[in-house]
């Protein structure tokens, strides 16, 4: 009798210990940016091209307020809006205010940093490479701290108009503005 309530008691912390190293999303709620692509906001760093027009064209940041700053025109806002919007909608306030018919291209030179925050050797902000993983994310970030759980950390990021909370192994895939958080272990 006894013997089995200990096997019992085990198991029951086993599968609960399981539960909390298991993947995917475990919050959600609302965020404030809609859509499916990638959406401009703070800190992207972007090559506007007005053809035909040297002194409008040039490397240009997305500010703190999610605009963009065009010499001769009001700051055209960026946040929320995917590429071809955004260009649009700077071919939009040039035609309305100095060119007929303006010709813009746009492209991101630079995506926002992510940030990494807990069990590391150096917690903060670090620019985005494409292609990255939260694995090399953290050897960015000078490693993993003798107390990381190297297995699963939590990453916030935003999803079309939800911002969510999941748990990922480190193979799993970083984008811009994500926070990763590496929480410690318990053994």
């Amino acid at each position: 009798m006894l013997r089995s309530a200990i096997l019992a008691l085990l198991l029951t912390i086993g599968l609960g210990l399981a539960a909390c190293s298991s993947t995917g999303i475990v919050n959600e709620r609302p965020a404030e940016t809609m859509g499916e692509s990638y959406r401009l906001d703070s800190g992207d760093k972007l090559q506007i091209t007005v053809f035909g027009q040297e002194d409008l064209s040039g490397a240009f940041t997305v500010n703190s307020a999610g605009a963009v700053a065009l010499p001769l025109i009001e700051p055209v806002q960026a946040r929320g809006l995917t590429v071809p919007e955004f260009s649009q909608a700077i071919s939009v306030e040039l035609g309305r205010t100095l060119l007929r018919n303006p010709n813009v291209s746009v492209q991101i030179t630079e995506f926002r940093p992510f940030f990494i925050l807990g069990e590391v050797a150096r917690a903060g902000q670090y620019p985005y490479i494409a292609g990255m993983t939260v694995q090399s994310a953290v050897a960015v970030a000078g490693g993993f701290s003798y107390r990381a759980n190297q297995d699963i950390v939590r990453i916030t990021r935003q999803r079309g108009d939800k911002i969510i909370e999941l748990n990922a192994d480190i193979s799993a895939s970083v984008l811009p503005g994500d926070t990763i958080l590496v929480k410690e272990r318990y053994f």
